[in-house]
């Protein structure tokens, strides 16, 4: 085990220590950590499952230590002390061989995230899986095995079918309910992109029921519920997986957020650029942040550095 690893997973037992306290308000500086790092997540899951061993140990072997008449009750004894020590370090053996991805046995609805630049795989029970590409918030539950929620980013979905007990998406306010299918969904904000590369899915079934095949791709305005059916190339769909990211007459934006889940640094556009669209394939396997200079350019674009990551400006912007 690496000093890393030892550090991750003490600050994965602290965070699960405050976040059981009644008043603790540090959530989201919990989820600014869990995004941090790919390892983050698998530490707190196992640090959980710990936690809750360990809260019974805790309840029937804790010393109850005698208080004297005069003693604040803000004083901490060092006896005190010494016990959360002995508790934190038992936990952090029982998490250390804990070597399975216990995120999977939680019973309760659980979310997965990957910060930018990462990727990560999820095998669910059933024999599904589903790939997590970088800047990408996932809920899962044990209790549904059959329902994801992408809360944002982007996930290739390989399901296994059953007619019995269909396997559900919700996207926002959007509801994918698959045929027999591998299809991949972006969510960025309140847009939604869905396209299918095998089988079949059926956007919002309840309502407009729009039926997308194999090659198949469905753009998903959130705030209108417009929806706009074109035609993709399977060969493209979750091609971000080999380092293929594939655009038709997509918005710089549009193609300044998927560089951002892949390369994992900042890239925005410049205003003058706002309008401008894109189409082509991105061949960006391998490479890093600072593969931007060669990448703008085929964008019709000069890539600036700023001190939050990359801007995309015109050719002939001053710096």
């Amino acid at each position: 085990m690496t000093d890393t690893d030892e550090r991750i997973r003490q600050e994965a037992l602290e965070w699960v220590l405050a976040s059981q306290e009644a008043d603790f308000a540090g959530w989201q500086a919990l989820t600014d950590w869990l995004e941090a790092d790919a390892r983050h997540n698998p530490a707190y899951d196992a640090a959980m499952a710990a936690g809750s061993w360990m809260a019974d140990l805790t309840a029937a072997a804790a010393p109850r230590l005698p208080v004297a008449a005069n003693d604040s009750e803000d004083a901490v004894p060092g006896h005190s002390r010494s016990w959360r020590s002995g508790y934190l370090a038992l936990a952090a053996a029982i998490v250390a061989v804990l070597l399975i991805p216990l995120w999977q046995l939680r019973p309760q609805p659980y979310v997965v995230t990957t910060p930018n630049g990462q990727t990560q795989s999820i095998a669910l029970e059933d024999g599904s899986r589903i790939l997590l590409n970088g800047g990408t918030r996932l809920a899962l539950d044990k209790a549904e095995p059959r329902f994801a929620r992408l809360e944002r980013g982007e996930a290739m979905f390989i399901v296994r079918h059953d007619s019995a007990d269909p396997f559900v998406v919700e996207a926002g306010d959007v509801r994918l309910v698959d045929i027999g299918t591998a299809f991949n969904v972006v969510r960025q904000g309140q847009s939604i992109d869905v396209a299918v590369s095998e089988g079949a899915v059926i956007v919002n079934p309840e309502q407009e029921k729009v039926r997308l095949d194999p090659g198949r791709r469905a753009q998903i305005d959130g705030a209108t519920g417009r929806i706009i059916v074109s035609d993709v190339a399977t060969s493209h769909i979750g091609g971000w997986r080999s380092g293929q990211i594939s655009f038709a007459d997509a918005r710089l934006a549009e193609v300044a957020q998927a560089l951002e889940r892949t390369l994992g640094t900042r890239v925005a556009v410049s205003p003058a650029l706002a309008e401008a669209r894109f189409s082509g394939i991105l061949q960006v396997a391998g490479r890093k942040a600072d593969a931007m200079p060669q990448i703008a350019p085929v964008l019709g674009a000069r890539a600036v550095r700023r001190k939050q990551g990359w801007e995309l400006v015109s050719i002939d912007a001053q710096p």
